[in-house]
């Protein structure tokens, strides 16, 4: 019956340790505390039936052992607890939404072996040192508790490897930093800002690939393991530019990716509120996100946004060389113009400062939020001497971005897939392209999230908005979209074209369902896909 026990602790500990280290690694191995700040804010999984189990093996331990039937008992309730916290358990990660799954890194490994050892110790110590049956009853205990406590268990697994990951880092780093050094004509452009990073760094990509071979950061690797990762993997001889996407969660990382890269060459997309919660400050958002445009050498260039007044009212500590390009503001040295949009897509005229003619641009991206992006790529184009005829060929055959307003084809209906991500500025964005499409319209989010104080508010504002182009609304979590309802109810939305869901999956059944009763198309927009971190049981 013990080791019945031990194998039942040990399968249920399988279970909670893979749970566990998936929230590690989505909250960045515990980077400002973010992992203990997420089991903090999902206290309510520590409350079940291992306290029960906990309880029975104290007891167990303590009684005296010649009452055998006693403690026969006490292991049959024991081991069926385990088989239905197993069964619990095992069903709900079953069913549970995964969007990003754990990857087995390196890393992941290194930790899964520290967590073995630390689960061995007690066993070693019993063998070793031959303790009595008594003791037994004991180990037992131990088991249950490590397991019940696992989240603490990997948190000190992590604290454990610290040492070892920082050596990891500092081979590679080095490795990355002997790999730049030897490649002494690469240009480095680093581009950054609270949203809009990704899109720019993937259109100035393809802008700028039409002559050089350019190398972009891939997906969203924007931390210093990311721009490693890129050097050490992809970068070779024949890697002319360098995009290095640059992102942060409090300030100074946006400092060291620069130490890494050195960039001499600088974008500053639009600054706003995203991720407030971790900055603390809009204030320090701001010096976070110039700390691109203070890295550049006196002779580097920063291209700047002149409709974004955080950018224009800052007062600068370095002297490198500003393009400003805007839409609102007339003095930008780049301006774009006569501004299109429709659902296949968005054409503009640049006016270039000192320039009387203007230039036609077209693109199939969506939203005028986009052409802030592609006027930064322009800017650095001409820079690079790539021709206006290019310019305007490379900018019609931009690829659509996954996630940011990507508009495909999804069965029945059109989804307009803007899951990465949302913010205030993005989500605003999102809406305007939406409402420029014909037929039925349909909002699916789960809102916006580390927003700090301000979170309820902008998630508020936001159902609003949606009321004012929105048919239907599908909300993902009953908790996190209340702000949105109360928008909702403001702009007196017809809450019989509301529906909530705890899993996304859900929403493509509702929408197929709206499809299939009217001979109109449907256009669903997914605005932001939370985290695993944020599900909602």
């Amino acid at each position: 019956m013990f080791y019945l026990i031990i194998i039942c602790t040990t399968i249920l500990l399988i279970i909670k340790s893979k749970k566990n280290l998936h929230m590690l690694q989505q909250n960045l191995y515990n980077e400002n505390n973010r992992y203990i700040k997420w089991n903090l804010k999902n206290i309510n999984q520590f409350i079940n039936l291992e306290i029960i189990n906990i309880v029975i093996a104290i007891i167990g331990f303590l009684v005296v052992y010649d009452l055998r039937l006693y403690n026969f008992i006490c292991q049959i309730v024991i081991c069926l607890i385990y088989f239905v916290a197993i069964y619990i358990s095992y069903s709900n990660q079953k069913k549970e939404q995964v969007k990003k799954p754990l990857i087995y890194t390196k890393r992941i490994k290194r930790l899964i072996f520290t967590i073995m050892i630390l689960y061995l110790i007690p066993i070693i110590i019993l063998l070793v040192y031959k303790l009595s049956t008594r003791y037994y009853w004991l180990l037992v205990l131990i088991y249950i508790v490590a397991t019940y406590l696992n989240a603490l268990v990997i948190y000190i697994a992590n604290i454990i490897n610290k040492p070892i990951e920082k050596l990891v880092y500092l081979y590679y780093r080095k490795k990355a930093l002997t790999k730049l050094k030897n490649m002494n004509d690469l240009k480095v452009v680093g581009i950054t800002g609270s949203y809009g990073k990704t899109s720019c760094k993937n259109i100035l990509g393809d802008i700028l690939n039409i002559k050089y071979n350019a190398l972009p950061t891939p997906k969203n690797l924007n931390t210093n393991y990311g721009l490693m990762m890129t050097i050490n993997n992809k970068m070779d001889k024949f890697t002319e530019i360098f995009i290095a996407e640059m992102g942060a969660y409090v300030r100074g990382e946006i400092k060291q990716l620069c130490d890494l890269v050195k960039p001499q060459y600088g974008i500053l997309t639009r600054i706003g509120t995203a991720h407030l919660e971790s900055f603390g400050s809009e204030d320090n958002i701001i010096k976070a996100k110039f700390e691109l445009i203070e890295a550049l050498p006196d002779n580097g260039l920063a291209v700047l946004n002149m409709d974004d007044y955080k950018q224009v009212n800052y007062t600068l500590k370095n002297n490198c060389r500003k393009i400003w390009i805007g839409i609102d503001n007339a003095e930008a040295d780049l301006r774009a113009q006569s501004i299109k949009c429709s659902d296949k897509g968005t054409s503009f005229k640049l006016q270039l400062k000192n320039d009387k003619k203007t230039y036609k641009f077209e693109t199939k991206l969506l939203g005028k939020h986009n052409v802030y992006n592609i006027l930064s790529a322009i800017a650095l184009g001409l820079e690079f001497g790539v021709d206006i005829g290019d310019l305007q060929t490379a900018v019609q055959s931009i690829r659509p971005i996954e996630h940011r307003l990507e508009l495909k084809k999804l069965g029945s209906f059109y989804m307009i897939d803007d899951a990465y991500n949302s913010n205030p500025v993005g989500a605003q964005n999102a809406i305007e392209v939406l409402q420029m499409m014909p037929g039925i319209k349909i909002v699916v989010t789960p809102g916006m999230i580390e927003l700090g104080e301000r979170e309820y508010e902008c998630n508020e504002k936001f159902g609003e908005q949606i009321a004012g182009v929105s048919d239907y609304v599908v909300l993902i979590g009953e908790e996190k979209t209340k702000p949105i309802r109360q928008g909702l109810k403001k702009s007196n939305f017809n809450f019989d074209n509301v529906v909530i869901y705890n899993d996304v999956r859900e929403a493509y059944k509702f929408i197929n369902s709206i499809k299939s009763s009217n001979d109109k198309e449907v256009y669903a927009l997914f605005e932001n896909d939370l985290p695993d971190t944020y599900n909602e049981k």
